[in-house]
Formats: structure tokens, C-alpha cells, sequence
């Protein structure tokens, strides 16, 4: 089956073209979400430019809640739906997946070389695993393995409340409510662990320290590269608050097949994350810091892996 597929980020969109589940990497293209008003026309600008008038299947990865076959994105005001995708492509066998579900079903079909082991730890066959997306959004789904096939079922879970271990969390919680234009009332995974999450850490220290400064993500890497103190410090306090999330996650979901770190933001922070002890950071919970020392960690450093989910679970017979 030829599938055309898209994983819809927050800024990007990337498309290709799939024959069952292996995708064709000369196919790949990206596309910047605010020259388009919708999906639909990137993918019949797609298809008319690749020559192609129709496939036999359509995936599609959506960073946002998918309900009933429909697509909210978060941070877009996209709708995507069935009839929307089969009047774009022609595709008779079409499918909508929230884009860390497409993650994981990718997971066993990615290149070793495209994987950073971050925590060590052994990785049970076939168990449970977790996949944890870092970027323009935060999200993270289980995936489970079954005698009748792979489940990753969908989530939300980086709109729930961002863990507090003491008084400095406190302070950060309630710096977050009113602080910057994504501002609601409530200090959420995301809004320290996204993109947007490390400026809001880099504006509270600077805060906690005497004089408010405000720095975009890319320019807080930049003074982190160079040992700038308070971007040091605050990615410590990232790293911090990512591995207090990824041990209530690894708790809930005791992914002993690993844990799969995903996004922009995984990459960005890569050669941190160790030294930094995110390790420790997972294991700080009382008396089950030892058992969760059970779960490895991997940063995937592959662009494309959401496409390759896709075509893998058309290939398997998904759709829906």
C-alpha cells in the first residue's frame, strides 16, 4: 500500500510518502505552518508537486487531542478529521494519531545509531516502554505490546501539574500562573519542560536572584554552551523537574523496555541530561528511588521517527 504521511508539529509539518511501513526518505518534505491555513493544502500541494493524484492510505501525526477521529492541534488552530484527509489524498484507508502515539509505534523500527542512552540501565524484550516529547509541547504515551498487537494508547499528560519537591518549586508554581503570555492560572509539565518551559525557568532565576531577565530558548543554550552560571543553573533545574516527572511516569507505567525522550528539546539538552543527573533526579522518590533504577533512558535523534510510526501502523492494519 503507497500512503502518503504527516507529522504535524506546532511550527512544521513534515510529509512523505510510505510503501507499507518502510517510508521513502527521498520523499520527505518539511513545510512551515504559518504559510498554510490548514493541513489540507500542504498535502495537495504535496501530491500535485510529486505528480501523484491519489494513494491508497493517509497517517496522520498530530501534536494535540484526537477524539472520535478528530485532530485538535494545541498549539495551531487546526481541525483535522477523516473527510478532510480522504477529499486531500483520495485515500480510501485513512488514520489520525495523536503524535506521540505515532512515536510509539515507530519505537523498534529506528536505527540504533539513532538512539543516545542517557540512563543505563537493562532493557527487557517485548515489555513496556514509554515515549516523552520535549519540544514545542509536551506529551508522553506508554506503549504496550500484546499478543494481538502494539497499544499506545493517547494522552495529555503534559497539561497536568508540574511536580513540587520543595519550597523553590512552590515559588516556581506560582511564578508560572502570571507569568508570560501562555500565562492560565496554572503551572503545568508544560510550561517548564517545553521549549517555552526553559525561558519561563531562565526568567524565575534571574527573578530568584534580584533582577528579572527574560532570554529566548536558543539563547539560553547558547550561555549554557558557554558555562554561563545562570543557564547552568537553569538547566539544573530542568533536568531536575524532567526526571521528578519521568519517575512519576516510569511509576505509573513500569516501561522496563525503556524510556524514549523525543523532541527538540531532548536533543537540545542531550549532553546535559547525565551530567547534570537526571538519573538521580528519577530516583528521587523515597524508598522506590532503587526500583527505579530498573528503567533506561534514550534520547531519540531521529527527525523522522513520528513519520515512520505512521506507515508502521497503517502497515499493521490501523486506521481510525
Amino acid at each position: 500500500m503507497t500512503a502518503i504521511l504527516a507529522d504535524i508539529g506546532g511550527t512544521n509539518t513534515r510529509v512523505a510518502l510510505a510503501d507499507g511501513p518502510h517510508v521513502r526518505p527521498n520523499t520527505i518534505a518539511k513545510f512551515s505552518n504559518a504559510d498554510f491555513p490548514s493541513l489540507a493544502p500542504i498535502l495537495t500541494r504535496y501530491l500535485s508537486e510529486a505528480g501523484i493524484t491519489s494513494v491508497e492510505g493517509a497517517c496522520i501525526a498530530a501534536a494535540g487531542p484526537v477524539r472520535q477521529g478528530v485532530a485538535e492541534m494545541t498549539n495551531l488552530s487546526w481541525i483535522i478529521d477523516h473527510p478532510m484527509l480522504t477529499r486531500a489524498t483520495g485515500a480510501h484507508k485513512v488514520a489520525i494519531l495523536n503524535d506521540l502515539q505515532a512515536q510509539g509505534h515507530a519505537l523498534g523500527h529506528i536505527a540504533p545509531e539513532n538512539l543516545r542512552a542517557i540512563v543505563a540501565a537493562p532493557s527487557v524484550p517485548n515489555a513496556s516502554m514509554l515515549v516523552v516529547g520535549l519540544g514545542t509541547g509536551v506529551n508522553a504515551a506508554p506503549v504496550h505490546n500484546t499478543p494481538w498487537g502494539r497499544v499506545v494508547p493517547p494522552s495529555e499528560c503534559g497539561h497536568a501539574s508540574m511536580p513540587i519537591r520543595n519550597e523553590l518549586d512552590l515559588r516556581l508554581a506560582r511564578f508560572l500562573e502570571t507569568h508570560g503570555e501562555h500565562a492560565h492560572g496554572f503551572a503545568g509539565v508544560e510550561d517548564v519542560l517545553a521549549g517555552r518551559g526553559l525561558e519561563h525557568l531562565y526568567a524565575f532565576t534571574t527573578q530568584d536572584s534580584g533582577t528579572l531577565t527574560a532570554k529566548s530558548s536558543s539563547e539560553i543554550m547558547a550561555d549554557l554552551t558557554a558555562s554561563d552560571p545562570v543557564a547552568v543553573e537553569t538547566a539544573r533545574l530542568y533536568t531536575r523537574l524532567l526526571g521528578s516527572v519521568l519517575g512519576n511516569l516510569a511509576l505509573t507505567h513500569l516501561p522496563y523496555g525503556g524510556i524514549f525522550l523525543i523532541g527538540g528539546m531532548s536533543r537540545a539538552m542531550t549532553p546535559y541530561l547525565a551530567a547534570m543527573g537526571l538519573a538521580d533526579a528519577i530516583c528521587d522518590k523515597g524508598r522506590f528511588g532503587t526500583f527505579l533504577r530498573a528503567f533506561p533512558v534514550w534520547v531519540v535523534e531521529d527527525d523522522y521517527a513520528a513519520l515512520t510510526g505512521c506507515a508502521a501502523y497503517l502497515a499493521h492494519g490501523g486506521q481510525g
